[in-house]
């Protein structure tokens, strides 16, 4: 069965969509990481950790190698650290769009002359 293009890349962009994986792979940009490290690095249990590089090598996005007791992940390819950076470039640019228009919505509201306060009222005499 022929799975359309753009299926498969919903398909590649719902496998980056958990925290952890992502979180996973910036770490691993800079090379092999051991199992431990990325324990350390992540606050999250071991089980947890295991279930989410699993989703990542089952993808062929990352691979492991084991050096006696350790297990090493590293990415598959340099795209992926490519998309990352693309990917912090985008949020960079919609952030900076964001803080743009939150600056020009407070200048809206800001008014520029402050209206006067209202003068109180002398007190009515007993007659």
């Amino acid at each position: 069965m022929h799975v359309p293009l753009y299926q498969a890349k919903a398909d590649f962009f719902r496998m980056l969509g958990h925290p952890v994986r992502i979180r996973v792979l910036e770490l691993l940009q800079h090379g092999p990481v051991a199992v431990r490290d990325l324990l350390a690095d992540i606050d999250i249990e071991p089980s947890s950790l295991s279930q989410q590089l699993a989703v990542l090598r089952r993808s062929g996005i990352v691979v492991s190698v084991r050096d006696g007791s350790t297990v090493r992940y590293a990415l598959a390819g340099g795209d992926v650290a490519e998309l990352l950076r693309a990917a912090r470039r985008i949020l960079t640019e919609l952030l900076a769009g964001q803080n743009q228009l939150l600056a020009e919505l407070r200048q809206a509201d800001t008014p520029a002359v402050a209206p006067p306060f209202p003068q109180p009222r002398p007190p009515l005499k007993a007659r």
